[in-house]
């Protein structure tokens, strides 16, 4: 084999994006500034509670424009949401034709063993306790997002 001939192509890069579902703007606009940092990614659609991420993921109300409402590549979720529960929002996407190969990690604060067994119950992806220092949510953010946007392989989502 030559060296200029690559048995497994990457595919025509395309422009990342991430559905952050978090109440708290606090945290938000931290894990944006973290993500947008690590370049990882091309964009962060940020929604405030479990309706809104629903709304957005089944394209419903002002999010009805596939063109600007694209289907994200990574869901991060929040669980302790208003309107709508990020276990709700979780069932919901992981029942739901055209959103289960999404990859959903669950990011929140509780480390309780009960949410965390209920999110792989219900087929998160994966599951993160933010930690408290900036420093070690930055690195946390820099591996999620490196193993989920770059390493992983997915299958297309319909």
């Amino acid at each position: 084999m030559s060296e200029t001939s690559d048995p497994d192509p990457a595919p025509t890069a395309r422009p990342v994006l991430i559905l952050l579902a978090e109440d708290n703007d606090a945290h938000a606009e931290l894990i944006e500034s973290c993500l947008n940092d690590l370049r990882l990614i091309n964009e962060v659609r940020h929604v405030s509670d479990g309706e809104l991420a629903l709304d957005y993921l089944l394209r419903r109300g002002h999010f009805s424009d596939p063109k600007s409402s694209p289907r994200p590549d990574l869901i991060l979720l929040d669980l302790r949401m208003p309107k709508i529960d990020g276990l709700e929002v979780l069932r919901e996407i992981k029942s739901t034709d055209g959103l289960c190969r999404i990859p959903v990690v669950i990011l929140t604060t509780s480390a309780a063993e009960t949410d965390i067994a209920r999110a792989g119950d219900l087929h998160a992806n994966s599951y993160l306790v933010k930690p408290i220092e900036f420093e070690a949510l930055f690195q946390m953010l820099r591996d999620m997002g490196f193993y989920w946007l770059v390493m992983n392989r997915a299958a297309a989502s319909e």
